[in-house]
């Protein structure tokens, strides 16, 4: 079990189609992973829901939630799981 909460920079950055973003829950409950574009509009949810202590890895195939190619350009990916809340900024290039 993780002694702490973390999000890690996303590999590989830039990226191009699929990128891995992973970070660790200390201890069980609601975990949001959310990407947003630079307006912060929201563009992808990855995790909603409750997960157990751990840690975690995601993949992002550049896709908003309706299943659509994304553009090129910086995106931001937010891990909210308690009070732990961290944001981590991500190049797509088509």
């Amino acid at each position: 079990t993780p002694l702490a909460y973390s999000l890690s920079q996303n590999f590989p950055n830039p990226f191009n189609p699929t990128t891995t973003i992973r970070f660790d829950i200390r201890k069980k409950g609601h975990v949001s992973l959310c990407i947003y574009n630079v307006a912060g509009q929201l563009v992808r949810t990855l995790v909603d829901g409750e997960l157990d202590a751990g840690s975690y890895t995601k993949e992002w195939k550049g896709l908003n939630d309706e299943g659509f190619k994304v553009a090129s350009g910086v995106y931001f990916y937010r891990l909210e799981a308690g009070a732990f809340e961290s944001v981590k900024k991500m190049v797509l290039l088509r």
